[in-house]
This record gives structure tokens, C-alpha cells and sequence, in this order.
């Protein structure tokens, strides 16, 4: 019981401070680019709900916590509400305080306060790859094929041992590990290969078969007790290990690509449950996110930050998805006004908003509902 309440605090602990951190640092990017448009925040708020403690600034920004730790906002002068919707006094201001409101401001500038929160978040997520790729170095194994499995999809491609593989779907790779994750994320479909095999360059087409894994010649189960499947070719790779060691600059560039390759795997992720091939029972919610942290917290401080650093690329790369009420719906409607020369009516604006809202909710709902059948009860 002891045990399973300090388990409990951990997870709960690890994930609300990683919430917490994010989140700041997302309304810190629409904050900061606020400020340098000379538009006014009247709050900047790390959760929901009432106020369990705050200041107020000496620019008049009221800094505060609330007692609902799941997600925060900022409110800019005209907002009539924390979605950031227009106030209906918009046009009874007077000059000066049509200078700070933010609705008042040019498309760009809007654009550019709305895009600095989930740019804020890749920024905070390359930072921490390049910190680590600068302390540590990067492991790297070559993409190279020691030995092909009999039987395997490998085999049926004409793939070969001493092929190495150049690129997937034209996406370079640089390591065996870059192959191994995009044949993890193909979920079944079909792969366009380049090999270099000694002197030529060979296309071949494959398609990873789903595989029950096996470790020590005993099937590998999940939570729940179900044998682990998982998408492979059949290939394996004896080469030597290395450490790429990097100085600040390589580093830095060698965030920025891992950051790329992990935004497009999701993107990648999310068309497969568009189009049926990939299960939307891999969602996950909150709770599954509580879960990755709490593991994470146990495997040491440096574990916890790394998988900080994937979650941040994934609310970057959430927000910025065409829906009202996120970010990128945001964005939808300045796409919209650019067009038309006017903005959209605020009729408009709010019905969007709430079908944004319901669309959310019923993610979340489903997302949670995904993580509780998870759950080994």
C-alpha cells in the first residue's frame, strides 16, 4: 500500500511539474512577442480555475496559479475571454488603448504572437536535445545490414547483407536506429527503400510485417499481459557502436533535425489514424502522460528531462493544428481574413470556437478512455 501511494505521488508529481514547465513556456512565447508589440497582458495564468496565488507586475500583467494544473493562457486588453475571442467594446476604445489592444494590431503582428507559443515550446525541446547532445554525444550505429532473417520482409524486398540503407520514402537515414523507428511508425505500409549496395544505388519497395516479440525465447507482454507486437523487416545490425561528440553549433544543428524527425513522425502518426491504418486506441491522454513521466522521474532526472523535451515538440506541434481554440485555429481565421480583406464576423469566430471546443473534449475524452483501458486493473 506504502509502495503504491509513493508510485501514485510520483506520477502525479512528475507529470504536473512537466505540465507546468510547458505550459509556462508556451504562454511565455506568446507572452514575450506580446510585449515586443507593445500590446498589453492583463494575466498570465499556469492553470485554470480560481487563484491560489499571484502578483501583478509593474506593466499591469497579474501573474498567477490556479488550482486547476491542466494547461494556462494569457489574456491580452480587448480579450473578452481566455480563448483569446474579441470583447464587444472593441470599438468604444480610445487611442491609447487601441495601441495596446491586441486586437487592434496588424495580421502580422496577431499572427506572430499567436505562432510564438508553439514555436516557443520546439525552441524550449531543441535546447534540451542540444544540451545533451553536447554533454553526452549522440550514439550512432550506421545503417548498415549485417544479416537478413529467412522468411522475412526483408528477404521478399531483396534486401541483402551489406546493404546500407540511404534513405526511406526519400527521408535520409543516419543511423540503424532512424530505421528502426520509421519502420515502427510505417504501420504496415509500404516503405521505398535506397540501398547503397557496393557501388550502385538500388530502389526496392518494402512492407514491415506486424511480429510478436520475444525476449530471451519467452513472448515480451505489455500491462495488461498481452504478447508485444511490433512493425519489423527482419534485418539486424552487428556494427560497432559509436558517440558522435558535437561543439555547440553541431549540437544545436543536431537538435533542430531531431526535433524535424520527430514532428514528422507524428504528423506521420496522426494521417495513419486519419486514413485507418494506424488504431486511434494509441492515443493517449493525460493519464498515459502522467504515466510517461512518472516512469521517466524514475529513471533519473536526466530521463524525465529528454522525454519533457518529446512532449514539448508534441504540444508544439497539437497547437498548431487548424482547430478554433488552439493556436492554429487562430491562425485559420487570419488565413481567412488575409483572404477576404476583413476579419470574420464574431458570430463566426465563436461558433467556430465552440465546435473547436466540442471537437477537443471528444478527443480528450477518447484519449482518456484509451489510457484507462491501458490500465492493468
Amino acid at each position: 500500500m506504502t509502495e503504491t501511494l509513493i508510485n501514485a505521488a510520483i506520477y502525479i508529481f512528475s507529470f504536473l511539474a512537466m505540465l507546468s514547465i510547458l505550459v509556462f513556456v508556451h504562454e511565455w512565447g506568446h507572452f514575450i512577442i506580446a510585449r515586443l508589440n507593445n500590446v498589453r497582458v492583463e494575466v498570465f495564468s499556469i492553470g485554470i480555475g480560481s487563484e491560489i496565488w499571484g502578483w501583478t507586475d509593474k506593466k499591469g500583467t497579474r501573474w498567477k496559479i490556479c488550482y486547476i494544473p491542466m494547461g494556462g493562457y494569457v489574456r491580452f486588453f480587448g480579450d473578452a475571454s481566455e480563448a483569446s475571442t474579441p470583447g464587444d467594446k472593441l470599438d468604444e476604445m480610445n487611442a491609447a488603448e487601441r495601441d495596446v489592444s491586441f486586437h487592434h494590431k496588424k495580421l502580422y503582428q496577431r499572427a506572430a504572437i499567436v505562432l510564438a507559443g508553439p514555436i516557443a515550446n520546439f525552441i524550449f525541446a531543441i535546447l534540451i536535445l542540444a544540451t545533451f547532445f553536447y554533454m553526452y554525444g549522440q550514439v550512432n550505429t550506421p545503417a548498415v545490414v549485417s544479416s537478413v532473417v529467412p522468411d522475412s520482409a526483408a528477404e521478399a524486398a531483396g534486401i541483402k547483407p551489406g546493404d546500407v540503407i540511404v534513405a526511406i520514402d526519400g527521408s535520409k537515414i543516419r543511423r540503424f536506429n532512424d530505421l528502426r523507428i520509421e519502420v515502427l511508425y510505417s504501420a504496415g505500409e509500404s516503405l521505398k527503400l535506397d540501398v547503397r549496395r557496393k557501388d550502385k544505388l538500388v530502389h526496392l519497395v518494402l512492407t514491415p510485417r506486424l511480429t510478436k516479440i520475444f525476449r530471451d525465447g519467452k513472448p515480451l507482454l505489455d500491462d495488461n499481459g498481452k504478447q508485444q507486437q511490433l512493425y519489423q523487416i527482419g534485418v539486424q545490425n552487428i556494427e560497432k557502436v559509436t558517440v558522435i561528440h558535437y561543439g555547440p553549433i553541431s549540437a544545436l544543428w543536431a537538435g533542430v533535425v531531431e526535433t524535424r524527425m520527430i514532428v514528422t513522425q507524428s504528423l506521420r502518426g496522426i494521417r495513419q489514424m486519419i486514413v485507418g491504418t494506424r488504431s486511434v486506441k494509441e492515443l493517449s491522454g493525460p493519464i498515459g502522460i502522467a504515466k510517461i513521466a512518472g516512469e521517466s522521474a524514475k529513471r533519473g532526472i536526466d530521463f524525465w528531462i529528454r522525454v519533457m523535451a518529446l512532449i514539448s515538440i508534441s504540444l508544439g506541434t497539437i497547437n498548431l493544428f487548424p482547430i478554433p481554440l488552439l493556436d492554429g485555429g487562430h491562425l485559420l481565421y487570419y488565413g481567412f481574413e488575409a483572404i477576404l480583406g476583413r476579419k470574420l464576423s464574431e458570430k463566426t469566430q465563436e461558433f467556430g470556437f465552440r465546435v473547436g471546443l466540442v471537437f477537443i473534449l471528444g478527443l480528450m475524452l477518447l484519449a482518456s478512455f484509451n489510457d484507462i483501458l491501458k490500465i492493468n486493473w
